[in-house]
């Protein structure tokens, strides 16, 4: 038995997909524990490419069973979407192998019309959502208002819970001059898919809990990163969510102690998307060429990325923050050509040195990167499956990358396809 979870070390996209996709094909259980169908992940199978938002990756392995745990929020017309979506690619989606938490909160078409109404009015603040629903269904979780999947038992108590909903926002769109909404008008359309839902729900933490005693192999499958955290991310340009380690537990129904291992995925470099500090961002030259060869574009909103080097500090206080055990660091492959590669040290922050990122949001915004700069390779490592097999300069980077973060690097991705990776350790071989 071992119980892995995976998260982000950056601000999201650090190629979690595909990492997931492969240590999946040891897991019992495939667990999604958090966030929405505003992360996107990207996997590369031989020819076919699946692009998946709120499924677990394990969906499109045979005899993996995944699980879309109490900590995310459902949007029940997206997940039918997907769950279609993969069907036409030949995945077989059964109550057998896709289960969801009874207990999961609901997204709902009003809370998407709030979150992009809301972002229209910051202008030039904006803080860079998808425009999914996210932040207002959460909101509406902590403010004990929500639906959840398990209100679908009984329709006359879901309208009651629906209309309540509804009217809280619609105070919020009529003084802001919006239309406000009716909820008779959703309410058929939102109850046949619920019953569609239905056939997929069980309690969550009683499935856990049976895998746990079953001594099973369980995968934790986060989404974004440790810096779109609510709570430890770059406030308030974050997620709605908590992104550590330490939600995998609270997002499925499983104690701390059932957790063995920690792996935090971590680009070669660093991207982010939308508003928000970003030390290491490159303007020029470098950073436009990061985002070519490396296709930075969202998965969720085709939005181009912003790119900039490898910022250890970061990474470190990422490992820190989740206990990570291991990286698992991706795309390698990208820094392929470049004469040479900086990785950030340390920050500047009104002349005085500080190996951390502040959490005050006007320290953050005045931090300067400070850089060591490293050989860059010449030729291609796309595909390479063997640590011997990467030029010296290649290695050199890993191992400075390593010994800065203070963890280490137990895979390597040399390009998007599943087989193109360095295995040094598998965390499912490691307890």
């Amino acid at each position: 038995m071992s119980n892995v979870i995976v998260v982000g070390t950056q601000w999201g996209d650090e190629g979690k997909g595909k990492i997931v996709d492969w240590l999946s094909r040891k897991a019992d259980l495939v667990v999604r524990f958090q966030g929405g169908h505003n992360a996107g992940h990207t996997l590369v199978i031989g020819d076919n490419i699946f692009k998946l938002s709120l499924l677990p990756s394990g969906i499109v392995r045979d005899n993996t069973i995944v699980l879309i745990g109490n900590g995310v929020v459902v949007d029940p017309f997206h997940l039918a979407k997907e769950i279609k979506q993969l069907e036409e690619k030949n995945i077989k989606i059964t109550p057998d192998n896709l289960i969801i938490s009874d207990s999961a909160f609901l997204i709902l078409p009003i809370h998407q019309l709030v979150d992009n109404i809301r972002e229209k009015k910051q202008n030039l603040n904006k803080i860079g959502t998808t425009g999914r629903g996210i932040g207002p269904a959460y909101e509406d979780k902590v403010g004990r208002r929500g639906l959840r999947i398990c209100d679908f038992l009984y329709k006359d108590d879901f309208f009651i819970k629906l209309k309540k909903l509804y009217d809280h926002h619609n105070i919020w769109l009529s003084a802001n001059g919006e239309i406000t909404q009716n909820p008779n008008k959703i309410f058929s359309k939102l109850w046949d898919q619920g019953k569609f839902i239905m056939n997929f729900v069980q309690p969550s933490w009683l499935l856990t809990s049976k895998y746990v005693s079953a001594s099973s192999n369980i995968l934790f499958e986060g989404a974004q990163g440790t810096f779109l955290d609510i709570d430890h991310g770059t406030y308030p340009y974050v997620t709605s969510s908590n992104t550590v380690s330490s939600q995998a537990g609270i997002g499925s129904g499983i104690g701390p102690t059932s957790i063995d291992y920690t792996i935090g995925i971590t680009k070669a470099y660093t991207t982010r998307v939308g508003s928000g500090p970003f030390p290491t961002e490159e303007k020029g030259e470098d950073g436009v060429n990061l985002g070519k060869k490396g296709r930075e574009f969202g998965t969720v909103t085709g939005r181009q990325r912003r790119c900039g080097w490898f910022d250890s500090v970061l990474v470190k206080q990422a490992v820190a923050l989740s206990s990570i055990d291991g990286i698992a660091l991706t795309k390698l492959d990208v820094l392929d050509g470049f004469k040479e590669i900086k990785i950030c040290t340390g920050y500047y922050l009104d002349n005085e040195v500080i190996t951390y990122l502040p959490s005050s949001e006007k320290e953050q915004q005045r931090i300067n990167p400070i850089y060591e700069i490293l050989e860059g390779w010449e030729g291609s490592i796309v595909g390479i499956r063997k640590i011997d097999d990467l030029p010296n300069e290649a290695k050199n980077y890993v191992k400075r990358v390593e010994k800065l973060i203070g963890c280490e690097i137990i895979l390597i991705s040399t390009s998007p396809d599943r087989n193109d990776t360095i295995y040094l350790k598998d965390p499912f071989e490691i307890n």
